[in-house]
């Protein structure tokens, strides 16, 4: 026999899997949803409740099961204490099964994974969103009006200290069996996982290991209460040790590694600090096109993004037809980071502008993957000086389940008949999550009267410069490049 311990999410209880527990005891499973301290229908708490006062409850409930299999649910902030409890007993946990949750590790506090702006602290306590608020920690999609008005009516503050506290681990979690239950309707979903394995930082890559499985489910972030049928069938799935497996890629990620899909030439260099320049063999003060890196990219990815191929051969491309070709290594190293690599982004323009091998009136942007949300503070306040904003398949709205990126950076939301000249480029294979946010971009685009230059690819798949060198993707760059140095002619 197996015993599930459920781990609910923030401002909820035990109660939130009542018919999810009904459908596992039914199949013969032990069931133990946790009253958390301080929510619902835990023991009372105060201010002082924290991270380690959830594992500790967690630890009793994995401690009183009669199953010899344990087998620990944590659901979005319930992952936490889950994966905290399972540290601490390694030899009664045998899976941990991440519903809808984050990837926490040792010293990860679940603040870090809060919508920015969704947290108010008062007297030690965060209080519960309502109603629509809750599409805030996630897609409500398939939830029951009356399942939402329940949602509403048993929500409670949440202690603050258990979302500020960090995560204490003494091993890796994937180290054993783990299984992830996404909700595709969230933004989450087998796709998302292997692109983020292939092209993603390196932490990613333990999601390749053979101990760990992927189920999706086709509902929002609160299966429980949208397709609790559906949920408890996963969860039967995962305890058996069925769910995909992520192939490990062949190599680390493509923007990283390869080849530029155009042969071009060294250019003279110039690096200050975290920008490098790549100098035309016109002289005079030449018109300059940035390029942005996307990511998050761990601060020891080696070579850093400059020295990548993909920004490399852009750089020296553009040097080749007369404009100065800047990159960047700016400072996403995690989704909470895109401010601060902003602030690098608005030091580098400054910077470029004013070298005298510049002519700072004379800029464009060129924003690749998820560096694309980094132009929706240049799309929304133009200067004068910006002539084009390029977009190579870029994310143009953070997906439902980036909720630590700040809502500042929605491109789709900032386009409008004000903004600079943008020349879009579509990779046909994109990952489906990317390209829903782009096709919500062009037609905000179009509907505000943008100018709006579309470079389709339609065999091409994210990050194609090192992926698909073909006659078509070497004629999509050469043509885009175009593009953009024809806005900054004249």
């Amino acid at each position: 026999m197996t015993a599930f311990v459920l781990v609910s999410g923030p401002f909820t209880g035990g109660w939130v899997w009542g018919e999810v527990a009904e459908r596992l005891r039914a199949a013969g499973a032990e069931v133990v949803p946790v009253g958390l301290t301080g929510m619902v229908d835990g023991p009372p708490g105060g201010p002082e409740t924290d991270l380690e006062t959830h594992v500790a409850n967690v630890v009793r409930a994995v401690d009183g099961c009669a199953a010899d299999e344990v087998v620990v649910v944590g659901h979005d902030y319930g992952i936490h204490p889950a994966l905290g409890a399972a540290d601490r007993r390694p030899g009664r946990v045998a899976r941990v099964v991440y519903l809808d949750a984050g990837m926490p590790g040792d010293g990860d506090a679940a603040l870090a994974l809060v919508p920015e702006g969704a947290v108010a602290e008062r007297d030690g306590f965060v209080a519960p969103p309502s109603g629509e608020e809750w599409r805030r920690w996630g897609s409500l999609d398939g939830v029951p009006a009356e399942a939402l008005a329940r949602l509403d009516r048993l929500a409670v503050p949440q202690p603050a200290r258990t979302l500020t506290q960090p995560l204490r681990l003494t091993r890796s979690p994937f180290e054993r069996p783990t299984t992830g239950v996404l909700c595709t309707a969230n933004g989450n979903g087998i796709a998302m996982v292997e692109m983020l394995v292939a092209t993603g930082p390196p932490a990613f890559r333990v999601l390749a290991g053979p101990r760990v499985g992927f189920l999706e489910l086709a509902t929002g972030h609160w299966p429980m209460l949208s397709a609790p049928g559906e949920l408890a069938g996963a969860l039967l799935r995962a305890a058996a040790d069925e769910g995909h497996r992520v192939a490990a890629p062949e190599q680390a990620s493509p923007a990283h590694a390869g080849s530029f899909l155009l042969d071009v030439a060294e250019r003279p260099r110039v690096r200050e600090g975290r920008v490098d320049l790549h100098l035309p063999e016109a002289e005079g003060p030449r018109p300059a096109v940035l390029f942005v890196h996307g990511g998050p990219v761990s601060p020891g990815t080696r070579p850093t993004p400059r020295d990548s191929p993909t920004l490399l051969g852009y750089a020296r491309y553009v040097a080749s037809l007369g404009a100065v070709g800047a990159t960047l290594d700016h400072r996403l190293h995690d989704l909470g980071d895109y401010p601060r690599a902003a602030e690098d982004l608005a030091g580098a323009v400054e910077l470029v502008r004013a070298d005298p091998r510049v002519d700072g009136e004379r800029i464009a942007l060129w924003f690749l993957s998820a560096g694309g949300l980094l132009s929706a503070d240049w799309l929304a306040a133009p200067p004068p000086w910006l002539r084009a904003v390029a977009l190579s398949y870029p994310v143009l709205a953070p997906p439902p389940a980036w909720r630590a990126v700040h809502p500042r950076f929605r491109p789709a939301e900032a386009v409008s008949a004000a903004s600079p000249p943008v020349v879009l480029t579509r990779a046909g294979l994109e990952h489906e999550v990317f390209a829903t946010t782009v096709e919500a971009f062009v037609g905000a685009a179009e509907e505000a009267g943008a100018a709006l230059d579309l470079v389709d690819v339609p065999l091409a798949r994210h990050a194609f410069e090192t992926l698909d060198h073909t006659a078509e993707t070497r004629a999509a760059v050469a043509r885009a490049t175009r593009a953009v140095l024809g806005h900054l002619e004249g």
